[in-house]
């Protein structure tokens, strides 16, 4: 995980103070790297631009509130 040593991770500003939040890092070629903050050197999942833009779009719906 030494490259995302570098980037900057951000939580949403709907998370609140808890720490039970995800974070997402724009990556260089545009896609986003997501973890869970309660686990900062755990998995870390990588999109691609294609697939950030459709992940974006489908949580954008609001199901989730």
């Amino acid at each position: 995980m030494r490259d995302l040593d570098h980037v900057q991770w951000r939580k949403s500003s709907r998370s609140g103070a808890g720490n039970a939040c995800v974070e997402v890092a724009a990556l260089a070629d545009g896609g986003r790297a997501i973890r869970d903050s309660k686990d900062r050197s755990g998995p870390v999942l990588r999109l691609n631009p294609p697939a950030w833009t459709a992940f974006a779009a489908w949580i954008s719906v609001d199901e989730f509130d």
